[in-house]
């Protein structure tokens, strides 16, 4: 079983403000493993932000404790905590004239003494960690030139170098699109793997925390923290119960969250696969709502899905046939215009 790399007994996060002191949470007891790559996700204002900074030893306990490889946070000098957490902040690097390589080399400040003389071993482990992000090609390159996504990629590589057990990264993909985002996840999920490391992220994307994490850590002011594995936290409603807003639905179908509209009309749909999936959304996101009766007054049969065909009964006095979802939206907004215009 794998080990506690970062554990907390009974710990209270906050802050202290004119002589008094603000707590956030108090009594978490968490944990991250060997191997494991934890999401933490809450609504803004939740409290993210001041545990992960709390567990890096940014800013001091405020009951209770937390532990690095059994040594308290609050006894560590900064040289060891250092040598045990790395953290990549979301603040872009303001160091434009750095190259990646001289970048990643800051990650050896905790090992390379007074005057930073870079051994041929720290060399070594610069390259290690260009080749395990894929920079390989960019060291020389200067970061005003990288895209978004490369930086991201040259932090990691940054915190690589440090060689720690613990890794935690707060909002590493909030400046990434889609594939970015897909590709950061797909590499700490990577390093949790190959290199054994804990990693804990902080995200808001939902999607990509249910496909790459170990466990979720859901974290909501006035409420208990709820900690377990994706599709556990899913089935359960705790996943819902935490972002739950008024006029705001979590489909535990498809892992999302969508608007709780009005719809205009049902429609019975027949047919099954990719092609389905996306004529339900087509049709959610124009009013109708896809229903599994059939004593809806409205049916659609999806013939196939390589070249569909979508035949449409209860419009019109004989089915309609169209070939494109475009097409057979205008069919609906025509029937249900042709209605209201007759009431």
């Amino acid at each position: 079983m794998s080990a506690n790399l970062l554990y907390t007994d009974d710990l209270g996060i906050g802050y202290s403000e004119r002589n008094s002191q603000k707590l956030l949470h108090r009594h978490l007891n968490l944990a991250l493993k060997q191997g494991e790559l934890i999401c933490m996700m809450g609504p803004n204002g939740a409290g993210k932000s001041t545990l992960l900074k709390t567990l890096a030893g940014f800013i001091p306990v405020q009951e209770g404790d937390a532990f690095i490889g059994h040594r308290s946070i609050q006894s560590l000098k900064e040289k060891d905590l250092s040598q045990m957490v790395s953290v990549v902040l979301t603040e872009k690097v303001s160091i434009e004239d750095f190259t990646v390589r001289e970048l990643i080399s800051l990650g050896r400040y905790p090992y390379t003494g007074f005057f930073g003389t870079l051994t041929e071993e720290d060399q070594k482990i610069i390259d290690l960690a260009l080749a395990e992000t894929g920079l390989d090609q960019f060291a020389s390159r200067k970061l005003s030139q990288l895209s978004d996504g490369e930086r991201q990629k040259a932090m990691i590589a940054r915190a690589l170098a440090q060689e720690t057990p613990v890794m935690i990264l707060d909002e590493p993909t909030a400046f990434l699109d889609l594939p970015g985002r897909i590709e950061i996840m797909r590499l700490l999920r990577q390093l949790t793997v190959h290199k054994n490391k804990g990693i804990l992220v902080t995200t808001h994307d939902l999607e990509q925390a249910l496909r790459f994490a170990d466990k979720l850590w859901l974290i909501a002011q006035g409420k208990e923290m709820a900690c377990g594995v994706p599709e556990d936290l899913l089935l359960n409603g705790d996943i819902e119960s935490f972002f739950a807003r008024e006029g705001i639905l979590f489909d535990v179908h498809t892992g999302c969250f969508k608007s709780d509209d009005d719809y205009s009309e049902r429609v019975h749909i027949i047919g099954k696969g990719i092609t389905s999936y996306w004529v339900r959304n087509a049709l959610e996101r124009n009013g109708f709502k896809p229903d599994g009766s059939h004593k809806t007054g409205i049916q659609i049969e999806i013939t196939q899905d390589a070249e569909p065909e979508f035949i449409i009964s209860g419009t019109r006095d004989e089915d309609v046939r169209t070939h494109s979802i475009e097409s057979l939206l205008h069919e609906l907004r025509s029937y249900n215009l042709e209605n209201k215009t007759a009431q």
